[in-house]
């Protein structure tokens, strides 16, 4: 027994940092360049704007748009792909006269978020200065009410029908034999529930998802089903669809060829078993390959410790909601002895499943966190420790039905009205644990809906300052090193001064070599340097559309001194909209 209540107390420390479902992505669709170049002076009208991204783009899902400063549309069409490269969008443009022009593009990653950014250019020879433009406002986020409701259905129908198999066909089983006049009809009829909800909820999930990545309406079905399958997201899932159905008819020959009253199964049930665990198998496996665990570095170990999380969670939350069918459904004068064969078998199967979703869900925090400050400095983290906490108070629960329930309800022959408590407490007990599991799933939901924490966030704790909003004017020092920043006006999606002043030991530094290098903290993007040539002695200075978004970035100033040990000076800048 002491032995026992170590392991659940290792158990309950470590679901502080596990992970419910699929966990972050460490890379968004990203603007690598672009054609004109951003904040360039062109001499003459380009006839197209080309923007090259990090992944493959689907231009049904993309918006591009070319505005003069007085706001009017200068696009001559719809983006499209680049013949022989998906990765670029090339939108045609109509003729453009002298003056300043803005860009702004909202694309859709292939982990399903949308990422958006903008930038300028301007026509010459003389286009004056740039004007302040108006960025429009475009929905990016995936955390919408109705589809954190639609994927929160998903992935709880499709969970609960998996272990609600496994504790037909498995579990559960041996009650018909041993206990005669039982029935295990009732689980089944649950499990027929879960796995249709699941085949109906799929399909209007990704309605859902494609109806806003190409902003129109769900119920325009004529033009959104046919883009259903244009974004790798919505091929996964459409993916997932195909392998439900073949998961539900597999399961559906293994249960009906399956004899409970038999104790050794004949090669048809086995053949019919292995069939519908492959499928199970394959459906587990595709949430990965459509979200987050596929874009994330090592992808085989990411897309191994979220299949593994999705089938522990599983045989939890569907073994929870099989005993709460199986008290329902079992006549009271013998719902104690069907519960004493069932519980005991069940609790160690749950013991081992919650075991490896607290090990894989370490794994995929040491993975994709980058500090542990991310858990409270991103909405991200936020939803986390929300998830966290509900995972462990289901935990607590589970240890108290492991520790009372299970050894008196295995002790129903010669304590039979302890027993019969414990029947009343596991219910009580179980349907609190059941709503505590499936709050946590719906959390799961949120977080894998929202954009991960970027890997910059790791750089946050050696920032010498924090700046922003509006203008920035900081001075820091760096051993014998001065160094006086500048960054004017501090407005995303415009060509930004960066400047920084640099003396040693009072006098100015000439001809170092300084680098600015930005990195968006608020969700994971490609990392943008510029070089800062030195307009006059120890001053290094250079306008760039490097704040391409609104948010947190982080501005590290790579400064090599012509004598001397080259040094980083790491501030936090908060640029405004």
């Amino acid at each position: 027994m002491t032995a026992r209540r170590g392991a659940l107390a290792a158990l309950a420390a470590g679901s502080a940092v596990a992970l419910v479902l699929p966990a972050a992505a460490s890379a968004h669709a990203a603007l690598l360049r672009t054609v004109p170049s951003a904040s360039v002076v062109v001499n003459s009208s380009p006839g197209r704007l080309a923007l090259t991204y990090s992944e493959p783009i689907e231009p049904r899902f993309a918006i591009v748009s070319v505005t003069d400063a007085g706001g009017h549309q200068v696009s001559d069409g719809r983006p499209a792909r680049a013949a022989g490269d998906p990765r670029q969008l090339v939108t045609p443009l109509r003729f453009l006269g002298e003056g300043w022009y803005l860009v702004f593009w909202r694309v859709i990653s292939a982990d399903g978020h949308p990422v958006r950014g903008a930038f300028t250019f301007a026509v010459g020879p003389n286009p004056g200065p740039a004007p302040q433009f108006v960025i429009p406002s475009v929905s990016e986020t995936a955390a919408k009410p109705s589809l954190l409701f639609a994927r929160w259905i998903v992935f709880l129908s499709v969970m609960s029908a998996l272990g609600l198999f496994l504790l037909r066909i498995a579990i559960a089983r041996p009650l018909v034999s041993r206990l005669p006049g039982s029935s295990l009809r009732a689980v089944t009829v649950a499990f027929a529930v879960a796995i249709g909800l699941a085949l109906v909820a799929t399909p209007v999930y990704v309605d859902l998802a494609t109806a806003q990545f190409a902003l129109r309406s769900a119920f325009d079905l004529g033009a959104v089903v046919p883009l259903a399958r244009d974004s790798s997201f919505g091929r996964g899932y459409l993916d997932l669809e195909l392998l439900l159905a073949l998961f539900a008819l597999a399961a559906g020959i293994a249960i009906a060829v399956d004899r409970p009253s038999r104790r050794v199964r004949s090669a048809a049930e086995l053949l019919a078993i292995i069939g519908a665990v492959a499928a199970a198998a394959a459906v587990l496996l595709v949430p990965g390959l459509a979200g987050h665990a596929s874009q994330t570095s090592p992808r085989g170990f990411s897309l191994a410790l979220d299949w593994v999380h999705l089938l522990a969670g599983s045989i939890w939350v569907g073994g929870l909601l099989g005993l709460l069918v199986l008290w329902r459904s079992a006549a009271a004068v013998v719902r104690v002895a069907a519960l004493s064969v069932v519980v005991p078998r069940f609790s160690r199967i749950a013991l081992a499943s919650v075991i490896v979703l607290v090990g894989s869900g370490i794994g995929a925090s040491l993975v994709h966190l980058p500090t542990l400050g991310s858990l409270w400095q991103t909405n991200y983290g936020k939803a986390l420790v929300l998830k966290i906490a509900l995972l462990v108070l289901a935990v607590a629960l589970a240890s108290v039905n492991l520790l009372r329930t299970r050894p008196r309800l295995a002790a129903a022959a010669v304590a039979p009205e302890a027993a019969s408590r414990a029947s009343g407490l596991l219910r009580r007990l179980v349907g609190a644990e059941v709503g505590l599991v499936l709050a946590a799933v719906f959390a799961a939901g949120v977080l894998s809906s929202l954009a991960p924490p970027s890997k910059a966030l790791a750089q946050v704790g050696k920032a010498i300052a924090k700046v922003g909003p509006g203008p920035v004017t900081r001075v820091v020092e760096k051993g014998p090193y001065r160094l006086d920043f500048h960054v004017q006006p501090n407005r995303a999606a415009l060509p930004n001064s960066f400047a920084v002043g640099i003396t040693k030991d009072g006098k100015p530094l000439r001809g170092a070599d300084v680098t600015a290098r930005f990195a968006m903290l608020d969700m994971e993007m490609g990392q943008l340097a510029y070089h800062l040539p030195e307009r006059r002695a120890g001053y290094f200075e250079r306008t760039a559309p490097a704040l391409v978004m609104v948010g947190h970035w982080a501005l590290t100033f790579e400064v090599r001194p012509r004598r001397g040990s080259p040094f980083d000076v790491l501030i936090v800048d908060r640029a405004s909209g």
